[in-house]
């Protein structure tokens, strides 16, 4: 049964407490709550829809449309999660987070009407932020799936454009645990006659066939659209022509051009309802930022932030590390969620780091920091400290690092968090 409607709730903090206990499950997927709710909001939202799923890579296709969009005039909402250090950051008009005002008054309108229907955090927030680009009349509302994509909350909002950036394995308590099962579960975005992108240069078959099952037309990286890089540009073709010289994108990596040209075939696709200049796609290109994504701070030494959760993310992440060489030592912060593939993660990164700094993640699905050592146990590893927290290990790391040496942070969204907070208070201390 449902939690009875708080009888008064002010602040931002209030709302995300009462959201975090609505519902008895963390995860509960399933479109039928947040259909019928969505039904009994008043402000339908009216914008083009954007719905970017994916194994990785979402976050950054994401930040790319947004950033090239908004260079273009149209008016950008995007919903993306989880956040970093404040919920504001998932609720974004024109690159801007949402005000802890804006986001009661959302709150307040799905709480109105959602007729004591249990949601969970993730349902809750989602309703609440196509609420507020509804009423901020967004030209185009960019959507990131949160789990999947068949049956996340997300998905109950129909796409004109549905992008799959990748599909690997990971949450497969949930989507199955082969690629096959997990690609047939992201491609449930896709809708009959409107464009689907798929950024995998290996995707399976079963998006393929559920995509000519609905007669969604799909385009494929590597079959319908590709890129071909340069030293300082790439070019990239589609059906609709070819771009030449293109600025590399600021996002870090050469996973990054993938992700770019997901976005340029998005919007290429789109264009009749959705012009965009070359320029503004320049523009972009160059503009668009994400922290977390290996994010380097200006500190010495050097720390590089990222927010590798799985193998398919930590292999970006080492090819990353190999193509920015360090002259010194390695010295990692990690920490995980005991229900990922941290011996996975661990084993792709251990040829880069001299000494792991594990520590426990304070979340219900945190693993400890004994468990994360004994996890660690059969891998070639090199040294390895155990810290309390995340907090901790940092300090330590500073602390043993020489001027020449690198950190990363990576292993979670939490992981990060922590060590950018820690950051940011004392530089403003």
């Amino acid at each position: 049964m449902a939690d009875p409607r708080p009888p008064r709730l002010g602040r931002l903090s209030e709302w995300l407490d009462h959201l975090s206990n609505l519902h008895p499950r963390t995860i509960a997927l399933g479109l039928e709550r947040v259909q019928t709710v969505s039904r009994c909001l008043a402000t339908p939202l009216e914008a083009l829809v954007v719905t970017v799923g994916g194994t990785n890579g979402k976050g950054s296709t994401c930040a790319m449309l947004e950033s090239t969009l908004r260079a273009a005039g149209w008016r950008v909402g995007l919903y993306t999660s989880p956040h970093l250090l404040t919920y504001n950051e998932r609720v974004r008009v024109d690159a801007q987070p949402a005000s802890d005002a804006e986001l009661c008054e959302a709150f307040a309108a799905v709480e109105a009407a959602r007729n004591g229907i249990a949601l969970t955090y993730f349902e809750f927030g989602t309703l609440a932020a196509v609420w507020h680009f509804a009423r901020h009349r967004v030209d185009v509302a960019i959507l990131e799936v949160g789990l999947g994509g068949r049956l996340d909350a997300v998905n109950a909002f129909d796409a004109d454009c549905a992008i799959v950036t990748s599909v690997d394995l990971d949450h497969m308590d949930y989507l199955g645990n082969t690629r096959e099962a997990i690609a047939r579960e992201k491609a449930g975005i896709f809708r009959a006659g409107k464009p689907a992108i798929c950024g995998d240069r290996d995707l399976p078959e079963a998006a393929r066939a559920h995509a000519r099952s609905l007669g969604t037309p799909l385009l494929e990286l590597g079959r319908d659209f590709d890129v071909a890089a340069a030293a300082t540009s790439w070019s990239y073709w589609s059906p609709w022509g070819r771009r030449s010289d293109l600025p590399l994108p600021s996002l870090p990596g050469a996973c990054q051009l993938g992700n770019a040209a997901c976005c340029l075939a998005a919007l290429d696709s789109l264009r009749s309802r959705l012009p965009v200049t070359d320029e503004a796609i320049r523009t972009g290109l160059t503009r668009a930022f994400l922290p977390g994504r290996f994010q380097v701070l200006d500190a010495r030494p050097q720390t590089i932030l990222d927010v590798a959760h799985n193998p398919h993310a930590a292999r970006a992440l080492a090819a990353n590390l190999a193509a920015h060489a360090s002259t010194g030592r390695t010295l990692a912060v990690f920490a995980m969620l005991s229900d990922k593939d941290i011996e996975g993660v661990a084993r792709t990164l251990s040829p880069f780091v001299d000494h792991w700094m594990v520590a426990g993640l304070g979340e219900p699905r945190g693993a400890s920091a004994e468990e994360t050592r004994r996890r660690l146990s059969g891998l070639p590893a090199g040294a390895v400290s155990v810290c309390p927290s995340v907090e901790a290990a940092y300090r330590r790391a500073l602390a043993l690092a020489g001027e020449n040496d690198r950190i990363i942070v990576f292993g979670s969204f939490h992981t990060v968090a922590a060590v950018l907070r820690l950051w940011a208070d004392e530089r403003s201390g």
